[in-house]
């Protein structure tokens, strides 16, 4: 009786969820416009966009990225509202809209640029781009550039940064802030060192057999008197595409000192990559990073957008927390909320199937799989067994696209559904009624007002915007009333002496995890990035500087918690 109160309230409480929401979870749930080029959308129509920024303006929060026809603002980063806006005009030579923006602060105004290589592309302003008031700085910029960044100095001097290349360096130019007129010229700024640095090697493997690596999407931050060029490597469509930072004494300097790893990396876990992005602080000071996350199902660019705490310890190294980085985790410290996923490869059932796009998909902390209804109507279902009682504090729904109809960015969809929960798989209770939703949610992210005990999770449709019924990731997260996974045993780096970039990684298994979390850094206190292994007791590693030592360690993971880490492993 006490757990059917407990629902009864959680549904009264439903229209307040967002109000009292205290967390968020990765891949952000904004209205991701579908990609609006025909032939990258052969395989399917899908919704895409990459190459994010996020910059802070009068204490809001403004987000730009690519191709989307307009940009979003938040308050929070919880409730982010879009903004239709075409930036291109009739001589701004682009295919569709801003690729790859850049937007900058210079005083009181916000400056927009789109990516190019032509010499007639417009510069817009806006001191209300809350409103959309914006008109034209500059008509046709003198210089283009692909994947270009603002940075405005303390000095108030102004530059630009650009480059996406497989063979050239980053480019880095001072503009005068009055006239937008290049100042001398291009300065090159940071060019890859595959050959030393693993992770900057090209492919889903690190293996550079395919292409040469890029190098792209510029960022600057200033800190301590210190430049931190940040860049985007090796490729968008991979898994370890992250954000590597190089740090100098001026903001066009010939002397960049690299930090060995990257400094934005999610190469494991249900949504990958962690690359091409920005830097920004919140109005309290926090540093946070937004970039890149890769899907690739329907085509190479098929992308999303995350953000994770950053910042600078006390050597002003600068570093990126994606630990458990698609976790629920607290706004606005960031910090991991300690919910667990509960449904990991969990028993599911479901209305109906089509094809190949089978049930289990939807459980196996892969974004790039996905179970498919048979059709988009009303009434079809998925449900997912946790195995036993336990308390429920968030669901995240992930959408997939299968036979979507749309090209581009659409503005009156919408995602209808309702959430039930159940002890015994028979009686069902509302948990989370959506059927009178009018917003597009592609990866909607449910924290309830208040925990649930239960151990099953029903959701059914209501309405689709487009396509099938289709989930990526049903994602039940809170925590067991077991224990906790003990301590691993005999973590093992066989470090190879023909490449020292990479390492084969072994560990014994331990029964009552589903899965570890390994963390790695060239100091031992300073362990800054970390791998989601799901479901394996291995992981080979290629992505060390090869002339540094090595620390690792490691902790297990199940629907109870987290084991306590192992010592620190040194490795020559």
């Amino acid at each position: 009786m006490k757990h059917r109160i407990l629902l009864f309230l959680v549904v009264l409480s439903a229209f307040h969820v967002r109000s009292q929401q205290k967390t968020y979870c990765n891949p952000v749930n904004i209205d991701y416009g579908y990609t609006p080029i025909p032939n990258f959308s052969e395989w399917g129509r899908h919704r895409a966009t990459a190459d994010p920024v996020i910059v802070t303006y009068k204490n809001d929060y403004y987000l730009f990225s690519t191709n989307q026809w307009g940009y979003w603002w938040s308050h929070d980063l919880l409730d982010w509202h879009f903004i239709s806006r075409k930036f291109l005009r009739p001589w701004n030579k682009g295919y569709d809209e801003l690729c790859a923006p850049a937007v900058g602060i210079l005083g009181d105004t916000m400056i927009v640029f789109g990516s190019t290589y032509t010499r007639n592309f417009t510069i817009w302003m806006s001191t209300d781009p809350k409103g959309d008031q914006w008109k034209p700085l500059v008509d046709s910029f003198d210089i283009g550039g692909w994947d270009p960044a603002f940075f405005t100095d303390d000095d108030g001097r102004f530059y630009m940064y650009n480059g996406s290349s497989n063979a050239f360096p980053l480019y880095g130019i001072e503009l005068d802030r009055a006239t937008f007129k290049p100042i001398g010229t291009r300065q090159e700024t940071y060019k890859l060192e595959d050959w030393r640095y693993g992770w900057q090697r090209f492919g889903e493997y690190y293996d550079n057999t395919f292409l040469d690596p890029f190098i792209e999407g510029s960022w600057m931050t200033k800190h301590n008197g210190k430049y931190y060029l940040q860049y985007g490597a090796p490729g968008t469509e991979f898994s370890g595409y992250a954000d590597g930072v190089v740090v100098g004494d001026h903001p066009l300097g010939n002397q960049w000192t690299p930090q060995s790893d990257p400094l934005s990396f999610k190469a494991g876990g249900f949504a990958r990559g962690a690359g091409h992005g920005a830097t920004f602080q919140a109005p309290d000071g926090k540093y946070w990073h937004v970039s890149t996350m890769v899907i690739g199902v329907k085509n190479n660019f098929e992308r999303r957008i995350g953000f994770w705490p950053a910042g600078f310890d006390k050597d002003d190294v600068m570093y990126c927390n994606t630990s458990y980085g698609d976790y629920p985790h607290y706004l606005p410290s960031g910090e991991f909320t300690g919910w667990m996923l509960l449904n990991y490869n969990k028993p599911v059932q479901v209305s109906s199937t089509l094809g190949e796009y089978t049930a289990n998909n939807a459980v196996d902390e892969s974004i790039k799989t996905y179970w498919s209804a048979a059709t988009g109507e009303p009434g079809e279902w998925i449900q997912t067994d946790l195995g036993k009682m336990a308390t429920v504090n968030a669901i995240q729904i992930n959408y997939a696209d299968q036979d979507a109809t749309f090209l581009g960015k659409r503005t009156d969809i919408y995602h209808q559904y309702i959430l039930y929960a159940s002890e015994d798989g028979k009686k069902w209770t509302v948990l989370m009624d959506k059927s009178k939703n009018r917003t597009d949610v592609p990866h909607d992210y449910v924290e309830l007002p208040r925990p649930v005990r239960t151990r099953f999770i029903k959701l059914e449709n209501r309405h689709m915007p487009s396509g099938k019924f289709a989930i990526s990731g049903l994602r039940v997260f809170g925590n067991g009333d077991g224990a906790k996974p003990a301590t691993v045993k005999d973590l093992i780096v066989l470090r190879t002496e023909k490449d020292k970039r990479s390492a084969w990684i072994k560990w014994r298994p331990a029964e009552d995890a589903y899965a570890y979390h390994l963390y790695y850094g060239t100091a031992p206190d300073k362990l800054y990035n970390s791998i989601m292994v799901y479901g394996s007791n291995e992981y080979w590693f290629k992505v060390m500087d090869s002339q540094k030592p090595y620390y690792f360690s490691i902790e297990a993971i199940n629907e109870n918690g987290i084991s306590p880490r192992t010592t620190i492993l040194k490795v020559n």
